[in-house]
This record gives C-alpha cells, sequence and structure tokens, in this order.
C-alpha cells in the first residue's frame, strides 16, 4: 500500500470539535484523489466490533436450512447466499455470502415506503444478533454523519449540507463472509468481483485477514491491507455524482488467497430516498454538470437490479 495513495486520517478532532478544519482538507485531499480512507479515531468500542463479530460467524457457520429462515427479502434484507450477487454482466457470481439489516426506528419497526427498504429480518436461532448488529448500525453510522460532516466542511458548504434530509435513512448494513478462495478457481474468480459502491459512502471494518484491493489511477491493483485500529471508507457512486465528479468513487475488488475466512463489517451510508442528488446544489448553474439530477431511492432501485440475481428474478 502507497500512503500518499490511501491516506491515514485521524478523525479525532472532528469528532470532538478540536479543530474539524484540518480533519476536513484532510478529507477532501483524499476524497479527490483515489477516494480511500484509513480512518483513526472512529470512537468505535472494540467490544462492540468484537460482539458484532461473533454474532456474524455463528449465523454464517449455521446449518444452511436455517439461514434459509431469513432469506433475502424483496426489501433486500436478510441472507444472501453464495452466487446471488454479479458485480459486472459479464462477470462470474460472487463467492462471498452476506447478511443485510438496516434503519429501524426505537421501537425496533422500519419504514416500507421504498422498495429497498423494509422490516429487517432477524434469526430466532439467534436471539442476541439483533441487539449487536444494530448496536454496531448505531455507532458505524454516527461515523458516517461526522465523515460526511468533514466532507461537507472541506467543499466549503455548512457542516449539515449532506445531512439536512437524512432522518429515515436508506443505509444499510451488512456481515460478508468470504470463504477461503483456492487457486485452481482461477483469477476471473473473486469474493467481490471489480465494482465502485452504489450508494454515498461506504465504511468498512476489516479484520486480520485482508485481500482488498483497490485499482489506482494507471489502473494497477494495489492492497488495502487492514491496519489496526482503523475502518477503511471510500466515496461511493452517488457522493461522486453529488460533487460532479471531484470525489472520486474507485474500482475495487476482494480476492480471498488466505486460506482462511474472512469477514468484514460493513455500513452502506445513504440519506432519505427522496433526497435530491444534484452537483447544482453545491456548483454554479453554468458549471458544467456531467448527470442529470436523481432522487438517492430511484438511482439504488436501477443499481440493485443489475447486480443481485433474486431482484433480476423478480
Amino acid at each position: 500500500m502507497d500512503a500518499d495513495q490511501i491516506p491515514v486520517v485521524d478523525i479525532t478532532p472532528l469528532r470532538d470539535g478540536s479543530d474539524p478544519l484540518s480533519v476536513a482538507r484532510a478529507l477532501h485531499a483524499a476524497s479527490t484523489g483515489l477516494g480511500f480512507i484509513y480512518i483513526k479515531g472512529h470512537g468505535i468500542p472494540e467490544d462492540v466490533i468484537a460482539n458484532c463479530r461473533m454474532s456474524a460467524y455463528e449465523f454464517f457457520h449455521a446449518d444452511p436450512a436455517l439461514k434459509e429462515t431469513v432469506r433475502v427479502s424483496s426489501k433486500h434484507r436478510g441472507w444472501l447466499g453464495q452466487g446471488g450477487a454479479k458485480m459486472q454482466d459479464e462477470a462470474k457470481a460472487d463467492l462471498k455470502e452476506s447478511f443485510i439489516w438496516g434503519y429501524q426506528d426505537e421501537d425496533g419497526q422500519t419504514p416500507e415506503d421504498h422498495p429497498l427498504r423494509g422490516p429487517n429480518q432477524w434469526p430466532d436461532f439467534l436471539p442476541d444478533l439483533q441487539t449487536s448488529a444494530m448496536t454496531y448500525f448505531e455507532h458505524a453510522h454516527g461515523v458516517a454523519h461526522y465523515l460526511m460532516q468533514g466532507f461537507a466542511i472541506g467543499l466549503g458548504l455548512e457542516p449539515d449540507f449532506f445531512l439536512r434530509t437524512a432522518s429515515r435513512p436508506l443505509s444499510r448494513a451488512s456481515f460478508v463472509f468470504y470463504p477461503p478462495q483456492p487457486a485452481e478457481m482461477g483469477q476471473n474468480q473473486f469474493g467481490v468481483g471489480p465494482h465502485t459502491d452504489f450508494g454515498v459512502l461506504t465504511v468498512l471494518c476489516q479484520d486480520s485477514v485482508g485481500g482488498l484491493q483497490v485499482q489506482d489511477s494507471n489502473g494497477d491493483w494495489v492492497e488495502a491491507p487492514p491496519i489496526e485500529g482503523t475502518l477503511i471508507v471510500n466515496v461511493a457512486d452517488l457522493l461522486a455524482r453529488w460533487t460532479n465528479g471531484a470525489y472520486k468513487s474507485t474500482p475495487h475488488r476482494v480476492v480471498n488467497a488466505s486460506g482462511r475466512e474472512r469477514l468484514s463489517l460493513v455500513l452502506a451510508f445513504d440519506p432519505d430516498p427522496d433526497t435530491m442528488i444534484d452537483a447544482r446544489q453545491i456548483y454554479r448553474e453554468d458549471a458544467g454538470q456531467a448527470e442529470p439530477p436523481i432522487t438517492c431511492g430511484d438511482y439504488l432501485v436501477w443499481r440493485f437490479a443489475k447486480a443481485f440475481a433474486y431482484r433480476k428474478a423478480e
């Protein structure tokens, strides 16, 4: 890994308010570069991460018949088995499997006002999973909020610019499990194939196994190995679109050649579904715009339909 390409940024001065501008400048520089950033000082307690990992492994090691009881719903909640995702039409299906959940209110209810939002599916056979998953979700979502404030400041905007319509977010979280990938599967098989992320921002908690690779500006694949005590975040397609391409959404992939199981905790931050993604909100009307305005919700429906087999079958 080249530290100039994927810098490490301590966001403590942003979180505690002591020096948000310096953090914002560092986030801005990284986002206009490769668009990947290691985050120190994120504030998620280690026991929250550990409990979440334990619950995730218990789920993925369970009998397939039990996991079938929470098979992914039409609202994209629940278990997505191996082969259920393909990032490019011509690619092989990903080796990964996932468990997906999202925002719910204090009563445990989720509004059903969008095709990608509905009740979370909590497995009866693991009664503690909901608590550990939602605790992690709230912490990681808080990190995403701080980062979005930092991006706004870095662009010379009010700190709440990206969060003005984020009270009922489309954000999703997932446990992502990568089995060991035998070499005989060939170089065209991936845990997750080359892709850019769909939404606004991705917050990733890696384990110690490694396997994440990022495509640099020369088209080469560089390793983004785990760094203890950090998260890795990346600009996703909607934030790139919102900033008229100033912030970069960069292709990445996972190759788990370690011979061990790999587990990631992923938060995909997105605001309310009716949030308009329009670069003219940031730049002058005559600044030129590559993409027309679109709502967050409409964009994600379009992207999900292309990537997930269960949605294509509907």
